[in-house]
């Protein structure tokens, strides 16, 4: 199984565990829409979706996993301006020119390099929106020391993954502006949110079984760095995680005139 499509083996945890994104994040990317049809590049379990919707949207998803898209559509019955479709956005062909803009939620970096940019602009009409929402992991300097002291249990049961070689997260003033294909998209806006969340240790480990890597360990390795967690935060009652949001925008550049 392929690292993008581990996140449809638990639908249901994804949608409890996952703690969705910074209202106002939403609030800063209405301004930036032309219009009201948008593209949605990986809705999950539709958490930003719902705040799109909310907003008067009509959105249509291209969601990989058939069990994230079913638990999307039972959270969006509501909203009949929400279409949610089952397939690879690499392979799917939508209509020419018939979104106003294209979001993507924490699912950019799980497309084609070498076509995400020309598949997206291919659906957009000039000036439509792309908009990419990242997800970081970061350290800030009042950040909890525990992301610090745990790398010592990724050390301990992945020696060989280089990540677990880091002293710690990266400061959130490491992280850079989104790069776009300037030939087809002229920049326009980069935001930054950051949100703190208090986790117990089983609602925190109940969050690690979301994330790709951690769902692709062999079981026996994945117990036993779950327990060490267990074992390093139940004694200080929680953890606190940092969660840090970019939003970067750009709009399509017109087509060149035969």
């Amino acid at each position: 199984m392929s690292l993008r499509a581990t996140f449809d083996t638990d639908a249901e945890l994804y949608e409890r565990a996952r703690p969705g994104y910074a209202p106002e994040l939403f609030d800063d990317l209405g301004p930036l829409l032309p219009g009201r049809r948008l593209l949605e590049i990986g809705c999950g379990t539709g958490q930003a979706t719902r705040a799109l919707a909310e907003r008067g949207y009509a959105v249509t998803c291209v969601e990989l996993g058939p069990s994230l898209a079913e638990v999307a559509r039972a959270r969006l019955a509501a909203f009949p301006n929400v279409a949610i479709v089952v397939g690879d956005f690499d392979t799917w062909h939508g209509e020419p020119g018939s979104f106003d803009g294209a979001v993507a939620f924490t699912s950019f970096h799980w497309l084609d390099p070498e076509t995400r940019f020309a598949r997206i602009a291919a659906v957009l009409r000039d000036g439509g929106l792309l908009a990419v929402v990242a997800t970081h992991h970061v350290l800030p300097d009042d950040g909890d020391t525990f992301f610090r002291d745990v790398q010592a249990d990724y050390r301990a049961v992945k020696p060989e993954d280089p990540a677990s070689w880091q002293d710690a997260p990266p400061h959130p003033g490491t992280v850079r502006p989104f790069t776009f294909d300037e030939d087809l998209f002229e920049p326009v806006a980069h935001h930054r949110y950051q949100h703190d969340i208090e986790y117990t240790a089983d609602d925190y480990l109940a969050v690690l079984s979301t994330y790709s890597d951690h769902i692709a360990m062999p079981a026996d390795r994945r117990e036993e760095l779950f327990e060490r967690i267990r074992r390093r935060i139940e004694p200080r009652g929680s953890v606190k995680k940092t969660y840090f949001w970019t939003l970067d925008a750009a709009t399509k550049r017109p087509r060149p005139r035969p």
